[in-house]
């Protein structure tokens, strides 16, 4: 086999290239998951540290649901925000239904359990650890919580980097609902199923290193953060 019928070749030269409609599939994922994590840390963090901190009836169960929905199967997510987005759906007069807009929804209720439910277990071990300390000094719940969530930053970052993991590796919800459409909501996982399926193998490699290496570098940064934290918090 030539160089030139290397599919493992052909890749690295696609992505060493520049390849046009590789680069454009990248930065869509990447749009896509960044603000899906964004949006999903912004509800995320306040409601885990809220979970941690009030006691009220059916809270127990509350944080068995949302420990279960951290493992949440992505067909089910997308088939759920597939429904609401439809025609026939509540939402269907927006049309969001085949859009970016629509895996991002997809990707938050995904994103969301994680980042709560491991801010609420970060949250509640501080909580645990400082509470005399906290309240003698007249501090309540809603005082507490941004005291709390900055201490835990750290951890929490990682969480944070553990969601977008999740989000960017992504593909059964964002296909149900972005329709995997050239140049509009094809993303990373999405193209590699297709390419896949049409046998152009390098551009599916060349997606697939890019996301490994995406991948890696998430993990990488969530071990230095963690690394960090112990070091100077001891």
């Amino acid at each position: 086999m030539s160089a030139s019928d290397n599919p493992f070749s052909t890749a690295f030269a696609l992505i060493l290239g520049m390849d046009q409609s590789l680069i454009t599939i990248v930065i869509l994922s990447l749009q896509v998951s960044l603000i899906a994590v964004l949006i999903a840390s912004l509800l995320a963090l306040p409601f885990g540290a809220a979970l941690a901190l009030w006691r009220f009836p059916g809270r127990n169960l509350l944080i068995v649901i949302l420990n279960a929905l951290m493992g949440l199967p992505p067909v089910v997510a997308g088939l759920c925000v597939y429904l609401l987005l439809s025609r026939a759906g509540p939402l269907g007069q927006f049309g969001l239904l085949f859009t970016p807009t629509a895996m991002v929804i997809a990707q938050v209720i995904l994103v969301f359990p994680i980042i709560a439910a491991l801010t609420r277990q970060q949250v509640e071990t501080l909580h645990n650890e400082y509470a005399e300390q906290l309240r003698s000094l007249g501090l309540n719940q809603l005082r507490m919580m941004p005291t709390l969530l900055w201490d835990a930053r750290f951890g929490l970052l990682t969480v944070i980097l553990a969601g977008f993991g999740r989000a960017s590796a992504e593909v059964g919800a964002v296909m149900i609902v972005g329709g995997n459409i050239d140049g509009v909501t094809r993303v990373m996982t999405t193209s590699i199923v297709l390419e896949t399926s049409k046998g152009n193998l390098p551009l599916a490699l060349g997606l697939g290193i890019v996301l490994l290496s995406l991948v890696t570098l998430i993990n990488g940064l969530a071990h230095t953060v963690s690394e960090t934290a112990k070091r100077r918090l001891g």
